[in-house]
């Protein structure tokens, strides 16, 4: 898990690709990123409430 800064002078974003996971996923909701690497097998849910992003919760599973 990783917390992302936005620069808030200027409202931009900068990510390096080279040193994020390979499989992941980008939230960006009321100025704030949050990067989360998504797991080789199982679901990230994004739970929102009032347009706004409430809680992302990861659900991992494993074949039988």
């Amino acid at each position: 898990m990783k917390d992302i800064t936005i620069d808030p002078s200027t409202m931009k974003l900068e990510l390096d690709i080279m040193e994020i996971p390979s499989t992941c996923v980008l939230v960006i909701c009321d100025g704030k990123a949050k990067l989360r690497e998504l797991p080789p097998h199982g679901e990230y849910k994004i739970v929102t409430h009032q347009g706004k992003v409430k809680r992302m919760r990861r659900e991992e599973g494993e074949e039988f």
